[in-house]
């Protein structure tokens, strides 16, 4: 997973990546400007070998 967490980390919209224990193997921190911008870091990530799904969160500001 360590390995993984790495090349995530060298897309630019990916500001961080590390591996945790529970349902998920990897959470990455996104930064991105829109909607197009964070789908293009989604469309990177899937490209990756080992990755078999992504899940999105969207943080919600008030």
């Amino acid at each position: 997973m360590e390995e993984l967490a790495k090349k995530l980390s060298q897309i630019p919209e990916i500001k961080r990546a590390f591996p945790v224990l529970g349902r998920y193997d990897i959470v990455a921190d996104v930064e991105a400007a829109n909607g197009k911008q964070l789908a293009r870091a989604v469309t990177k990530t899937m490209r990756l070998g080992g990755i078999v799904f992504t899940e999105t969160l969207p943080e919600v500001e008030e």
